[in-house]
């Protein structure tokens, strides 16, 4: 082949290549696709949120607060933060901005105070991290570990740290990352969401007030549109416009049209969430007692929970797994002395590690939870269980005598020996009305031609312990304040109270099918720890000098290559 034929055909190969880069190029602007080659699909959205993101119109701007020097499991954090809002923008293109800010990137110490005090008035939840500099040193530092979400004027904390105690720093990481998409998808649905969805707290029968709910209350506001009233038997659609009705802990008897008009509210596919305490009992009361009798509550609520398929039983929980509260010690005559002892009467309810309402979440404080049957006999109705005590249980009928000297004896475990009870019940399916083949006139005094025997597909979740939804209440500059739902004042923990009522409601009004997302499983790759310090030295000449050698015996491979090929 002469030189000036092997020109030509190089040339002839050039001009093809790079036709068809350019061809490729211009179909590109046409045509995206993107492939997620992890096992797991890690990095594809689901269709709620792609749906969700494809429909705005505006812009929604997340501001996280986790950017500057930090450990190497927040550093991961970031970077999956990252990649998750980069997913958003590809489908929701330059309708999804963000930033990221480190807050302690301040001017002084008092400036970066006051920032800090801003971000927690606007929600956000602050956490302490160990930081190691380069010479080994170590230090605490405050980071921030959330985002304010804002969209059309609208601005939304959302708090991405999953803080579980009882699991390692890595998998609480780990829980946290895996709800990515979900606590940023559903921020973006509640404020672009058509028409806010309204929610009523039932009064009018002793239930937990304002402020002994304020927290919950706050929290829900955000999300929804928050109500409290009475049931006005006399109107008989009053309750048709609320999306989910809350019973917070009555502690008075139901009217018969009272229950007649929430009966008819779930028949037409209405949800309910019952926080029902069948025994009277309150910790307060052995604050300046000793002891208290817990007595059996008049709710006239039995029967209709039976109808829909539970029976909330007469009875307290004991459990060994418990919280701690103090307790006086000290000798009579002596100077009071308080010890911590375990408070057998408030289990830490254990979540349902499987299911989207309860996954992930911190264990449940209780305060004098009963138990619960679940009946059969309605085969439309799906049962399932998300709170339960641990198998160290036993139960005790009321009414008894409740002592504080029972937390200062040592527990006999062969007593503890009734296995795991249940204490929270969701109820799905078509129900079935307790009023059915009863006169009507005389319930509410009037016929009523469009009574619903069998009901629309409806929810609810039964917890047979009021305190759940309830808040401490703490008096600043002369005023009350709400706590948050689920701190302890004793221990200083916070348990998953909170996340269990808000997932409670979001499940329940899950129009969009975002609540799917906190099933969703990413595999947990942790590194072996003690083998990483032991091979440190080895793993560093690998990574540093093997790279290296392969350019160097590529070049030299090529080369050789090259020198056999002209030599021809």
């Amino acid at each position: 082949m002469t030189k000036r034929k092997l020109k030509i055909e190089n040339l002839l190969n050039l001009g093809f290549w790079l036709a068809a880069i350019v061809i490729i190029c211009v179909m590109s602007t046409f045509v995206f696709k993107r492939f997620d080659l992890t096992s797991e699909k890690r990095y594809t959205l689901s269709e709620p949120t792609r749906e969700l993101l494809a429909d705005l119109d505006d812009v929604v701007y997340f501001r996280v607060y986790l950017d500057g020097e930090l450990p190497s499991g927040f550093r991961r954090f970031r970077r999956a933060i990252l990649e998750m809002l980069d997913e958003f923008r590809v489908i929701g293109g330059q309708n999804i901005q963000y930033e990221f800010v480190n807050p302690t990137d301040q001017a002084d110490a008092k400036a970066r105070d006051d920032f800090f005090m801003h971000l927690y008035e606007k929600g956000l939840h602050p956490t302490n991290v160990d930081i190691t500099d380069i010479e080994g040193g170590r230090s605490q530092k405050i980071i921030f570990p959330g985002a304010l979400v804002t969209y059309k004027g609208l601005e939304m904390p959302v708090n991405l740290l999953k803080n579980n105690p009882a699991r390692s720093a890595d998998e609480n990481l780990h829980n946290s990352i895996q709800a990515l998409e979900y606590e940023f998808a559903s921020a973006v649905y509640s404020m672009a969401s058509p028409a806010n969805r309204k929610i009523a707290f039932i009064e009018g029968h002793g239930e937990l007030d304002e402020m002994l709910t304020g927290d919950i209350m706050k929290e829900l506001s955000l999300y929804y549109d928050v109500y409290r009233g009475r049931i006005d038997a006399s109107d008989p659609g009053i309750l048709d416009d609320y999306d989910a009705l809350i019973i917070a802990k009555p502690e008075d008897r139901f009217a018969e049209p009272e229950k007649y008009m929430i009966d008819q509210y779930i028949m037409k596919g209405g949800n309910v969430l019952w926080f029902i305490d069948p025994v009277a009992i309150d910790l307060d009361s052995l604050t300046y007692a000793s002891e208290a009798i817990a007595l059996l509550k008049e709710l006239n609520l039995e029967d209709q929970l039976f109808r829909y398929g539970i029976r909330i039983n007469p009875d307290l929980i004991m459990d060994m797994n418990c919280v701690m509260i103090p307790v006086n010690v000290a000798l009579s005559g002596e100077q009071p002395r308080f010890d911590p002892a375990p408070w057998y009467f408030s289990p830490l309810l254990r979540p349902d590690p499987t299911h989207p309402v309860t996954r992930g979440i911190n264990p449940v404080k209780g305060e004098f939870v009963s138990s619960i049957d679940l009946l059969e006999g309605n085969p439309d109705v799906e049962k399932t269980v998300l709170l339960r005590s641990s198998d160290n249980s036993r139960v005790v009928n009321a009414p008894l005598v409740v002592s504080l000297d029972m937390a200062r004896r040592a527990p006999d475990p062969s007593q503890f020996n009734m296995g795991e009870q249940v204490a929270a019940v969701l109820l799905e399916g078509r129900f079935r009305s307790v009023f059915t083949n009863r006169m009507i006139e005389d319930i509410i005094g009037r016929d009523d031609p469009g009574f619903i025997g069998e009901g629309s597909p409806a929810s609810m979740i039964v917890v047979s312990d009021g305190d759940i939804i309830r808040n401490d209440v703490r008096i600043e500059s002369g005023r009350p304040e709400p706590l948050p739902l689920g701190y302890d004042r004793y221990s200083g923990q916070t348990f998953g109270n909170k996340d269990f009522v808000m997932n409670a409601v979001s499940y329940l009004l899950d129009d969009a099918g975002l609540m799917d997302l906190r099933t969703r499983e990413l595999s947990l790759r942790l590194l072996d720890r003690p083998r990483v310090r032991e091979e440190k030295l080895k793993w560093q000449i690998i990574n540093v000098f093997l790279p290296v050698l392969f350019v160097l015996l590529f070049g030299l491979i090529f080369n050789i290559s090259r020198k056999k090929r002209f030599a021809k």
